[in-house]
């Protein structure tokens, strides 16, 4: 166990140490423009002249410019993702997007200074010291190093002195590794306060969590009250058909050829309206790659007779009013409102008889369906409730309200919509 946590740390420092090199290349054209500025003010000439004045001044005059840089909507998205790769940090604790809004703008400037500016000393570092480091822990063993300047420079006057080259040199490359550890741990304790969500972030990623779950429970809705729906019917139907054939020579033919219509009609209306809701579903996919338009509005009060004539000769629809006037979204809600409430009858009072009304008279609509419950109580399903669920979401949806219950011996559903 000891180990692993050992090598779990070796990677994260390494992954770290990586991510503070990109940094320090991603410097690299802000310290060119810093080395030209620097340059020509202190008449320096060359752009990689060995002047440490030179060097220094363009890498000041680099980290202003990499702020301005971070103001673009871009940094913010490829910091996050550089340093989700490589900072160790759990990646829900940074921001997804670009920066919205001052604040979050100013935090990412400080990130993306604070990652170029340390990852270009570091990488700098990493560039120059371990060649140093390796060549005076060569001093010992080599006369040309030791005639060179470095020798000189390591004061070789004294011969027991070159022995000391070895461990120095070693102390140097891990110095530089502690250095690149601890900077790459402290740029990793200031990414989640740096990258992380601002307000904004989680408000719109709460608004787009609550937008993708009601575009999951409207599905839900529209495969439960048509594809539900159909079920019920053809199981209703075809039982009603079989109960009848079952009566020997004196079978009510007529009836059978009704039952087995109206599971026709039931069928080829479901494909459609199946077809719709599969659309809804695509529909999604097409809008995050640009994609325009939908699957069309889905069934509304047209199509209700149809759904009233294959649900079986047992169910009226009586409609007062004007229905013309109608908005889309209230007509398809409508429909879908008596759909569910006639498989809801279906599955708890079949064979009953069901009466649909639509009133438009007033300044409220009411749909209203009774059916008188059946001397044997149906058996209550363990998943059960969902339909009337719906249909009071689908009412609320359009500021109205929905009761249901048993009284006097019948079930009755009346929805109120405002106009």
């Amino acid at each position: 166990m000891r180990r692993c946590a050992v090598a779990l740390l070796g990677q994260r420092a390494r992954r770290r140490w990586l991510h503070l090199i990109v940094g320090g290349a991603l410097f690299m054209p802000f310290w060119m423009v810093g080395s030209v500025v620097v340059g020509a003010l202190l008449g320096a000439g060359g752009l990689f002249t060995g002047s440490l004045a030179v060097q220094f001044g363009a890498y000041a005059v680099g980290l202003p410019l990499v702020a301005v840089a971070a103001l673009f909507p871009l940094a913010r998205p490829m910091s996050v993702a550089a340093a989700r790769a490589l900072c160790g940090v759990p990646a829900d604790r940074y921001a997804d997007g670009p920066a919205q809004g001052p604040a979050a703008r100013a935090r990412t400037a400080g990130w993306f200074t604070l990652h170029l500016g340390a990852g270009a000393l570091v990488s700098g570092a990493t560039l120059a010291l371990p060649p140093f480091a390796v060549s005076v822990m060569a001093l010992p063993f080599s006369p040309a190093l030791r005639e060179s300047e470095l020798g000189r420079l390591w004061g070789l006057d004294r011969p027991w002195w070159s022995w000391a080259a070895l461990p120095a040199g070693l102390l140097m490359l891990l110095a530089l590794a502690a250095a690149a550890a601890g900077t790459g741990a402290l740029l990793a304790l200031q990414a989640p306060r740096l990258l992380g969500p601002s307000p904004a972030d989680r408000l719109a990623a709460a608004e787009r969590r609550a937008a993708e779950a009601e575009s999951r429970n409207r599905l839900a809705r529209e495969l439960h009250d048509s594809v539900g729906h159909a079920l019920s019917a053809v199981t209703l139907q075809a039982g009603a058909a079989r109960r009848v054939l079952d009566g020997g020579a004196g079978a009510d033919l007529a009836f059978v050829r009704e039952a087995l219509t109206a599971i026709e009609e039931t069928t080829r209306r479901t494909v459609g309206e199946l077809d719709w809701v599969l659309g809804l579903l695509r529909q999604a996919g097409e809008a995050g790659e640009g994609g325009a338009g939908g699957p069309g509005p889905g069934p509304g009060l047209d199509a209700l007779e149809s759904l009233v004539r294959g649900a079986g000769p047992r169910v009226a629809l009586t409609v007062s009013g004007d229905l013309a006037p109608v908005p889309e979204a209230l007509s398809r809600e409508a429909y879908r409102i008596v759909q569910e409430g006639l498989t809801n009858a279906a599955r708890h009072a079949g064979g009953e008889p069901v009466s649909v009304r639509l009133d438009a008279r007033t300044e409220e609509w009411e749909i209203s369906m009774e059916n008188p419950l059946p001397a044997r109580p149906p058996v209550a399903r363990p998943n059960g409730g969902r339909g009337l669920r719906g249909i009071g979401e689908r009412a609320r949806l359009l500021g109205g309200t929905a009761e249901a219950g048993p009284a006097d011996g019948v079930w009755r559903l009346v929805v109120r919509i405002p106009r």
